[in-house]
């Protein structure tokens, strides 16, 4: 993988290129078509690639918590994010992996599922859910997993932010899907995006990686990276100010 912007190199410190800055931050990761298509045939995994893991496991292991609906959780069959020896080290201090977080206003997921039943208990999976959610199934969630009730008719993005870093999970990773996405850019609460575009034109009727109405957010480009065609972009708030070039020397 080699960095294209915002200066040449063959080989790029991934874990260097997306370390997290300090304090709270909101990042989105996505990925979608040369013509801005965010899944085929229902999944992102089909725009994915080599590279594009690659990205993904370091982007998890930098977070403290991998925030994402619940349609997104039963699309995409999800597991509980697994410890990696590459992880030593960005995490060291913290728990081997992030707790998964699923914003659920109705609870239906699967809280018998490997996302619950497989979480070590240092990373234990948080429901964020609303007081209108079903009371049976807030308490049933209660014995799998953690619980944060965040709003009343509807779940409170900002609140539940505001919840996830009160408990030191100020990092947060956002995978989607693309509804949650544009509701956190509603609420003004995205920091950065980390977008792959795959090089595939799909047509059809995926959403893009916002799908909803959203308060525009002006962005500034970090950087850009390429491997077998794919562009691996990274963008932060236009008003926040730039960060060194990246002086790489590893490939991750």
């Amino acid at each position: 993988m080699r960095l294209v912007y915002p200066t040449a190199s063959e080989e790029v410190d991934l874990a260097t290129a997306y370390a997290y800055p300090d304090g709270p931050r909101v990042r989105l990761n996505m990925v979608a078509s040369a013509d801005g298509g965010a899944w085929l045939a229902g999944r992102s995994g089909g725009l994915s690639g080599r590279g594009d893991r690659r990205v993904f496991g370091v982007l998890r292991g930098q977070a403290d918590v991998i925030l994402v609906g619940a349609a997104t959780v039963r699309a995409e069959g999800y597991g509980p994010a697994r410890p990696r020896p590459s992880w030593n080290e960005i995490r060291r201090g913290r728990p081997p992996a992030p707790p998964v977080a699923v914003i659920t206003r109705r609870l239906d997921v699967d809280l018998t599922g490997p996302l619950f039943a497989e979480a070590g208990p240092y990373a234990r999976t948080i429901v964020v859910t609303c007081d209108a959610a079903p009371r049976d199934r807030r308490q049933e969630a209660a014995r799998h997993g953690e619980v944060i009730v965040a709003g009343d008719e509807r779940v409170d993005l900002a609140a539940a932010v505001g919840e996830l870093a009160g408990r030191g999970l100020g990092r947060v990773l956002c995978e989607g899907g693309p509804k949650v996405n544009a509701q956190l850019a509603a609420a003004g609460l995205v920091d950065e995006l980390c977008l792959t575009v795959s090089p595939m034109l799909i047509g059809g009727d995926a959403a893009r990686v916002l799908d909803g109405p959203a308060a525009p957010v002006a962005l500034r480009l970090a950087h850009v990276l390429e491997e077998d065609g794919f562009l691996f972009t990274r963008y932060v708030r236009a008003t926040e100010p730039p960060s060194p070039a990246t002086g790489a020397s590893i490939t991750n």
